[in-house]
Formats: structure tokens, sequence, C-alpha cells
């Protein structure tokens, strides 16, 4: 089980990819838009390294990049590096698993910021399903299929993750962390065409939560079961509010039960593809968020709701523009002003 962090009481934040290639500018544009709960943006457009699952493989036994393609090299005897993960992770060693600025550039250049007025400062590495079913194999067989290779995957995130709340914690002055996993081919739960094993999810979540100090959340920007993933115990779930509410609500008396033992939603209700967005108003975001609201109100009181909830947009903002990223983010940030007015929260 994860840690639940305090309330953030409908607060805005941002998920993952900005479309900015200058990491000191990405950086002054989250902290101006999300002073209070600020993110560390990923910048996939400055290189491949820094694009989803290529910027956290440094430390992973037997990588390879071919042709712009993440591989596990299975030519070779790769036993001696795997024992390593094993024992770090059992050690607790995780110098060694840290972030690196050509794989990580935003993530580095928050590092040289002091931020001791945000009440949490949030992060994002690849989850252990979607890393292993983007790996492939000489046999273009994803590495999450393969037992051994999962167990070793998800206990190399694992030391990650605790590096990067650590990391966090001593440079930017921070009190509370939260290292949220990428996880979009969560998705496959259930699918008969892309299987993924829920003992294996379950297993990977496990070794991750166990080594993370700080709180561990989930994001997937696609509906799936969300059943299993509220079992997990996240300290908060990031999904896309915008597109997937209606499945996601399916869920109700266990989105209420989570959210009264301390779990947060944070609702992707701006849509992160600027020509959706283009479509829409604040105006018009917001009532899909009141509508939302009410819905989930009718099962729990509504100062739970606001206490237990985030604004956000919906996924990464990579393909607008700088200017496109902060009508977005803007978005966000106006609609959780609204709603912490019209409820005086703190």
């Amino acid at each position: 089980m994860a840690k639940m962090i305090p309330p953030p009481c409908s607060a805005a934040t941002g998920v993952g990819a900005l479309p900015h290639t200058d990491p000191v500018q990405a950086c002054d544009d989250v902290l101006s838009i999300f002073s209070e709960f600020p993110y560390i943006p990923t910048l996939p457009d400055r290189a491949l390294l820094e694009s989803i699952v290529f910027n956290d493989s440094e430390q992973l036994p037997g990588r390879m990049i071919r042709e712009d393609r993440l591989l596990f090299d299975s030519s070779k005897d790769q036993t001696a590096a795997m024992e390593k993960v094993y024992m770090d992770f059992v050690e607790g060693n995780y110098a060694d698993y840290g972030l690196h600025k050509e794989y990580a550039s935003a993530f580095i250049e928050m590092l040289q910021r002091r931020v001791p007025a945000a009440r949490v400062l949030k992060c994002q590495v690849t989850g252990p399903v979607t890393f292993g079913m983007q790996v492939v194999d000489a046999n273009k067989r994803p590495i999450y299929y393969d037992a051994q290779l999962a167990d070793v995957l998800s206990k190399m995130i694992a030391l990650k993750a605790r590096w990067c709340e650590k990391a966090i914690i001593e440079h930017t002055g921070v009190n509370e962390t939260i290292v949220v996993l990428n996880e979009p081919y969560l998705a496959s739960l259930g699918s008969s065409v892309v299987p993924v094993d829920k003992d294996t999810v379950k297993s990977g979540w496990t070794d991750i939560a166990s080594m993370v100090d700080g709180g561990l959340g989930v994001h997937c920007c696609s509906n799936t079961d969300w059943e299993f993933v509220i079992s997990l115990e996240p300290s908060l779930i990031s999904m896309d509010a915008y597109a997937t509410a209606k499945e996601f609500l399916l869920y109700a008396d266990t989105l209420v039960s989570y959210m009264e033992r301390g779990g947060i939603i944070a609702w992707g209700i701006v849509p992160a593809e600027h020509k959706i967005f283009a479509t829409e108003t604040v105006d018009s975001l917001y009532e899909k968020y009141l509508a939302i609201r009410t819905q989930l109100c009718t099962r729990m009181p509504e100062k739970l709701f606001d206490a237990q909830s985030m604004i956000t947009p919906s996924c990464g903002i990579r393909f607008a523009d700088r200017d496109g990223s902060l009508a977005i983010m803007g978005a966000a940030a106006e609609i959780s002003r609204r709603i912490r007015a019209k409820n005086s929260l703190a």
C-alpha cells in the first residue's frame, strides 16, 4: 500500500510531457502556473532519450537502441546485470538508478529550484507494464511476458522511483513528494489481444510501493479495469476525465470508498490534444467538471470530493506549441480556482 498524501483540496497540476525543448523555460512555466502543486515535466521533443520508456531505460540490463527502437539483447548473458538489480533492491541501494540530463533535462533543472512553499512536488516515471510491453527481445516478444525480466524491471523502476523522491527532497526543499507511474498500457487489462497478467502487475506494484517513502500514484489515459487499479491502493489515480469519465464513474461506489480512505483522483478534464482543446472553453470544461462532481456527490459529501480531487490536463501536452501548452495548463489552473472559490477551499 502506498502512503496517502495530504488532501490537495482541488488544486491543479500537470501531467507528463510538454512541447518545450528548453528545460529552464519548461520549469519556469510549470512553477508559474502550478506553484502550489508543481510537477516535473518530461520533454520528449528535445531528443529520443527523453521520450517515454527511453527516459527511464538507462539502467535496464541488456538495453540496446537500434533504429530508434528500444530492445533487449537476449543474445548475451545478462545474468550479472540482472543480479545486480536484485541485490540493489534487497539492500535498498538506489544511488546507481538516478536520472541524468540527457534522459531527463527538466528533472535535473527542477532540482536546481527551491520550492519550499509547494505542498507536494510530483514527478513521473514509466510504469513496468508500459515499459515491459514496449521493449522487445530478439524474437520481438515484449519482455513483460518473461516473468524474470518483468520482475527485474519492476525492481529497477522501484529503485529509480526511490532515487527520484530522495533527490527532490534533498534539493528542492519540499516536504512531500509523489511519484506517478505512467501506465497507458494498463488499458490492456482484460484484453485477449494484448493480455496483461494481473498477478504480475500487482507484484510489480508491490515492489515499487515497498521502496517508495512518499506517495505513489498511477496515470492511465485510457479506460481500464479501475476496480483492480484501485485495489492496488495508489496514493493518486490520474485519468482522462474528458474522454472516459462515463466509464470511470461506473465504479462510483469503489471510487467513494477509495477517496474516503485518503485516495486522490486527478481528474484530467482539460483535453491535452490542442485541436480538441480549441473546441472548448474554460466555461464548458468547468461545466463538464461540475457534472462529474454532481454525479459522484450523490454518493458522497461534496467536501470529501473537493478535498480528495485535483484538476489536470488529460495527459501529457506534447503536440501543442508552447502557447498552446500554457493555455491548456492555464485552463486547469482556472477550473481549480473556480471550484475552490465556489467552495471556500484553502
